[in-house]
């Protein structure tokens, strides 16, 4: 984001032009030290895949990682070389707290989940500020009892949370805030505050720790760096690429060093090389181990021990200063800078928040972008050199083990991930959502992102966008070129100039994925797509990853939609780009008849249940075409019927003038194919309006008004905050399938899953979903501008109420938006029943951000940090206080509309 109309941008701003325009590093420290490295595919070595048990949080404090490191309230350079983290000791826990605690997949009733509370409070792009807040527990961590009860309860059941063990009462808990300000790109300031909010005075060991990325002993390993004690309790880190770091931190407190190396003896039963290894400061601390540590003071792993007596309702602090210089006072400008950066974080996000937005508006969006900047995480991965490792030849992929076609991977960079605990590793489509709330406050990190999945060193050789760690190969909705012209338009509106580059560069690369989907995920060759789970894990009736159980394959009406969107978004991106370069005009002729031929097929009408629309019912489903050619539809009503709304573009009338041989090609395709001239008959899809504006569509006004009814119904979809992912009929009418003797069914479930499809941690049978919400508001808007102001929808349906599209996709952000707000007695929906959240002061102003929300009430749930994708929550609370009631601003046409709509044909 940048000032705009000749106003000087703020300081943050200014940080922003000097890394983008200049080259200057303020990016290259960061939050990029990952919450979970334990438990991920990158350090599973078993020969069955199952990464939870191979590498367990209980090794994670004694058995040095492979490819990344894990922390508490962490940070980094921006390739890891050199890390720090808090640990901390309450005198009772049975290990020293390095890093977050939390549920494998087979511990948790539904799914994995993290059992901590921990916030992450403000964040600048540039993390030239940050703040996060730890709630630790005085008393001894109930680490058995979480495990032993969750287990014991079934997927029934509620879930078995860390207030639930009764280890916050009376407040008997430290709340341990680390704030993080930079005097330089290079300069890093740490500021611990740990405030004692129970009755008593009680001890606490914290433990600021400074430590390497183990590099050195694998093959073709680095040299090994080091850390050493110098006068005055510095510490100075010495990287053969870094080059040497100082750590000032308080004289009096003891300074502990160990390496970080695997304690093989514990791990695997052999011998250690050294006696200090990577568990030596928690046994030390903890176990009162003094030869566990170095005497000589030296190794790749130090902590600073302060020991704390903090009394009740009173607060401790420590402060420490990372730099690359030599310092003869570093607490000089301490506190000056500290100051000066909450303010300049202050001042940015006042920039990037409506004048009348409300506190709790205000606190939500800067909540949700902090979680967004605090996710930022280093993540390394060569994939040719794991299937070495896994005694894999690159060049003959193994089926047994993961990924094994993916050898030409190489990932080493920044990148923006789901969640720091639960997913501590990309995921395609949760990407290119993270962008649209990214670009809210960092424009060139959020194209950088999108960039990166699409480089030769991530998109496979046949055109594929690799998914997500667990399986590369599974297949995620094709939004990235929804994204690109996302980002596209809200630079040029910034601006007043779109970056060409980075359209034509994703154009290249997005049309070699849409060959790959065209040639691989088509069965039929008729224009109906499958694409399998498609990230929508366990909407369906069937796995759609698998095999089904009738043989045969699935025609999917969210796949098909799908393609149909991408169609749309490259043809946008296609006529945009002819503007300069007319040999695109070709490209945007293909791409029309490519969506023609899909809005057929979407259109289709047969007896024989063979088409995705269901003309009894008003809706789309997915249709099982079984090995005898019979077809049947899967008639669940979910958001996979309503994908199909989502694909809804504009395309303004000044692309008749500007590109006539467009128009007469599309009219001569269009009477040279009987099929299309009907579909296109029967409705106004791609027909222009009034102001001649083409609208791209896949059904017509008969058919909205329809699946309308459906959406806006409070009984079916419309949830009191957002549109469910399935439809409250179900709940009564559940959908059943019976396949040899055995029942298959789909019912509607609002908050957590009964199926242990996809490990059970993930539900699309009910909750609401944000990403999903965001395309549907896109398209609402998209559909109102085109139809206007007279054409108005009963919302919510049996009603007597009637609303514009405008009007009705404003109430669908103000219902996702509500789930954070408090009301008048403080209670916020996403927190559900837990009192402590609407009444204490010390965490009313707390909010999360879960993977997914109750379908009735609003409650978080799965993931309690993905504000990820759930970042979106700060566009939701944004949007609709630029656009203008009824009418889309200069502003919200630029943001969300399709590139192609403009007013007059440009220069």
């Amino acid at each position: 984001m940048r000032a705009t109309n000749g106003d000087a941008p703020d300081a943050e701003r200014q940080r922003l032009s000097e890394a983008d325009d200049s080259g200057v590093p303020w990016r290259r420290w960061g939050p990029y030290l990952s919450e979970r490295q334990w438990g991920t595919v990158r350090e599973d070595y078993s020969h069955s895949g199952d990464a939870w048990s191979y590498f367990t949080h209980d090794q994670a404090r004694s058995r040095a990682y492979r490819w990344g490191e894990d922390g508490i309230a962490g940070v980094s350079d921006d390739k890891q070389r050199l890390c720090f983290a808090l640990a901390l000791w309450n005198g009772r826990d049975p290990i020293l707290k390095e890093r977050m605690f939390g549920l494998t997949n087979s511990e948790g009733n539904h799914g994995e989940d993290v059992k901590e509370y921990y916030f992450y409070l403000d964040s600048t792009p540039t993390h030239s500020y940050m703040k996060y807040l730890y709630k630790y527990p005085q008393a001894e961590y109930p680490y058995e009892d979480l495990k032993a009860t969750n287990s014991a309860r079934g997927r029934g059941d509620f879930e078995y949370e860390l207030l639930d063990t009764g280890i916050f009462d009376e407040d008997r808990y430290f709340d341990v805030f680390v704030e993080y300000a930079k005097a330089g790109p290079e300069d890093l300031l740490i500021e611990i505050t740990a405030h004692n909010r129970g009755p008593d005075e009680a001890p606490l060991h914290l433990l600021p720790t400074l430590w390497f990325r183990h590099t050195w002993s694998w093959a073709g390993g680095t040299a090994v760096p080091s850390i050493q004690q110098e006068a005055g309790g510095r510490l100075r880190a010495d990287h053969e690429d870094l080059g040497p770091r100082r750590l000032y931190c308080d004289a009096e407190a003891q300074t502990l060093f160990t390496e970080n190396d695997t304690n093989n003896e514990k791990i695997f039963g052999s011998s250690n090389a050294s006696p200090y290894v990577k568990d030596g400061i928690d046994r030390y601390v903890v176990q009162g181990e003094t030869g566990a540590v170095n005497p000589d003071r030296t190794g790749t792993k130090a902590a600073v021990h302060h020991v704390l007596t903090i009394p009740a309702g009173q607060s401790a602090t420590v402060r420490l200063r990372l730099t690359a210089a030599e310092l003869p006072d570093w607490t000089t400008d301490f506190d000056t800078v500290i100051a000066q950066r909450r303010a300049e974080a202050d001042e940015f996000y006042d920039g990037c928040t409506p004048a009348d937005a409300g506190a709790d508006e205000r606190r939500l969006v800067r909540q949700a972008l902090a979680g967004m900047l605090w996710s930022k995480q280093y993540y390394y991965l060569d994939v040719e050199r794991w299937l070495t490792e896994h005694g894999v030849d690159p060049l003959a992929s193994d089926p047994r083990v993961r990924n094994s076609n993916w050898y030409h991977m190489v990932n080493d960079e920044i990148m923006s991930m789901p969640d720091t605990w639960e997913y501590p590793w990309f995921a395609a489509w949760d990407l290119a959502f993270h962008t649209v709330a990214l670009s809210m406050v960092d424009l060139t990190f959020a194209k950088g992102q999108l960039d990166l999945l699409l480089r030769r060193l991530y998109l496979h050789p046949n055109g594929q966008i690799p998914a997500y760690e667990w399986n590369f190969g599974d297949v995620n909705p094709p939004v990235h070129a929804w994204a690109t012209l996302f980002l596209y338009e809200l630079e040029k509106h910034r601006t007043g100039k779109g970056d060409r580059a980075f359209l034509e560069n994703a154009f290249q690369k997005l049309m070699k994925n849409f060959s790959w989907w065209l040639n691989r995920k088509d069965t039929d060759g008729n224009n109906v797509f499958q694409g399998g789970f498609l990230g929508l894990d366990n909407i369906g009736v069937f796995d759609r990853s698998a095999p089904l159980p009738t043989g045969g394959h699935l025609d999917q009406a969210d796949g098909t939609a799908w393609m149909a969107l991408y169609c749309q978004n490259l043809l946008e991106i296609a006529i945009e780009l002819a503007v300069d370069n007319p040999v695109y005009v070709e490209q945007a002729q293909s791409l029309f008849e490519h969506f023609a031929w899909i809005a057929v097929a979407m259109n289709r009408i047969g007896a024989d249940n063979a088409s995705l629309w269901d003309e009894e019912d008003g809706f789309f489903y997915d249709v099982l075409r079984l090995p005898d050619g019979t077809a049947t539809r899967l008639k669940v009503r979910s958001l996979v019927g309503l994908i199909p709304l989502a694909a809804t573009s504009l395309v303004g009338g000044w692309a008749d003038q500007r590109f006539p041989e467009l128009v007469a090609g599309a009219l001569e395709f269009i009477e040279r194919h009987p099929a299309v001239e009907a579909t296109i008959s029967s409705h106004e899809a791609m027909g222009p309006n009034a102001d001649g504006r083409y609208l791209f569509a896949l059904f017509g006004e008969d058919r909205l008004r329809r699946v309308l009814s459906r959406m806006l119904d409070e009984d079916e979809f419309l949830g009191p905050h957002g549109i469910r992912s399935l439809s409250r009929y179900h709940a009564e009418h559940p959908y059943t399938f019976d396949v040899h003797g055995e029942t298959y069914g789909v019912g509607y479930l609002p908050a957590e899953s009964d199926s242990g499809m996809f490990g059970g941690n993930s539900n699309w049978r009910g909750p609401v979903w944000f990403p999903v919400n965001l395309l549907l508001i896109r398209a609402l808007l998209n559909l109102h501008a085109f139809h206007g102001t007279e054409f108005t929808v009963e919302c919510p349906t049996g009603s007597g109420r009637h609303l514009t599209l405008y009007e009705v996709a404003r109430e669908i952000a103000d219902r996702l938006t509500a789930t954070f707000l408090s009301d008048e007695d403080g209670h916020r929906p996403v927190h559900g029943a837990q009192a402590k959240f609407a009444k204490d002061p010390h965490w009313k102003d707390l909010i999360l951000f879960y993977e997914y929300f109750h379908g009735d009430n609003g409650a978080g749930l799965g993931a309690s940090h993905q504000t990820g994708w759930t970042g979106l929550s700060a566009v939701t609370a944004t949007l609709f206080h630029t656009l203008g009631d009824g009418e889309w601003s200069a502003r919200g046409r630029e943001s969300l509309r399709p590139t192609g709509d403009r007013e007059e044909p440009l220069s």
